[in-house]
């Protein structure tokens, strides 16, 4: 059975003037469900029996067509895509195919502009049996219930930013908080991608998230770091537990309590030395 808006392992079943007809033979020995792969996306050496992994899509008269082009979203996830033109019934999103994504205008968190990048989600819609995207992001997430544990490490993409902190989407299922005053990043944009950990889940599974572990799991990672800095900064840095904060946040991207805590663990190790002047690296 095709899989529309993901990837497809399928069998090359026969060579036609159009191109190739793929499918299943498996689990649709009938071919009712055969898909042509175009001849512009025809690899120059092939063999029939041979199998393929295509992306399927719908084409411009919503029949099941594979490419060998690579989307930038799959059916059911988040992706950062650009606005390429507006008309009266919506949106169209590059999304690395022919034929550009409609966001309908009813899906439209608000009002898009040509020329700029949304984050939206790629689904289904029922009625028309038809890919589209919404940049109505929360109605595809749900706290209800919850996949993840306080302390576990989990793939975040940043939602959006507000006064308070920065809204993320946990492992495309959930969403969370990281508060502005523990990121020391000021690069981080809408759309980015990263690892982070879950920091703390309220009673009413609201999730905190932070992009370091908690507790004695950070040292290790801000200790790593700051060796780094010092090896690339001929073992010295002019940093100590004196330093300002935002000096320290400047230089190493992390707290001055994570920085204490690091210089810490490494000076316990005999890695460093700690003086009126900064840090130092002990020959290694």
């Amino acid at each position: 059975m095709l899989e529309i808006g993901k990837y497809n392992t399928l069998t090359i079943l026969r060579d036609t003037k159009v191109g190739l007809f793929l499918g299943d033979p498996e689990n649709d020995p009938d071919g009712v469900h055969d898909v042509l792969l175009p001849n512009k996306y025809v690899p120059k050496v092939f063999e029939i029996g041979e199998e393929l992994i295509v992306f399927v899509y719908l084409d411009h008269e919503q029949r099941p067509v594979a490419t060998t082009l690579v989307p930038y979203i799959l059916l059911n996830e988040f992706a950062l895509l650009r606005v390429n033109y507006i008309n009266n019934v919506g949106a169209f999103m590059d999304w690395g195919m022919e034929k550009d994504i409609l966001v309908p205008f009813k899906e439209q968190a608000r009002p898009m502009e040509k020329g700029k990048r949304y984050l939206v989600y790629l689904y289904m819609d029922k009625q028309t049996n038809r890919l589209v995207a919404s940049s109505k992001t929360n109605q595809f997430l749900s706290n209800d219930t919850l996949t993840v544990e306080k302390g576990e490490e989990v793939d975040l993409i940043v939602s959006h930013i507000t006064d308070m902190g920065i809204n993320v989407i946990i492992n495309e299922r959930h969403k969370g908080l990281l508060y502005k005053d523990e990121v020391y990043d000021d690069s981080i944009r809408t759309g980015d991608r990263m690892r982070g950990y879950i920091k703390n889940i309220r009673p009413d599974n609201k999730i905190d998230v932070a992009l370091q572990a908690q507790g004695f799991e950070s040292i290790e990672p801000n200790a790593e770091k700051i060796l780094s800095e010092l090896r690339a900064s001929r073992g010295f840095l002019r940093l100590n537990d004196n330093s300002h904060p935002e000096d320290i946040k400047t230089v190493l991207k992390m707290s001055k309590k994570s920085f204490k805590k690091a210089i810490g663990a490494l000076y316990k190790e005999k890695l460093i030395e700690i003086k009126e002047d900064g840090i130092y690296l002990v020959k290694e």
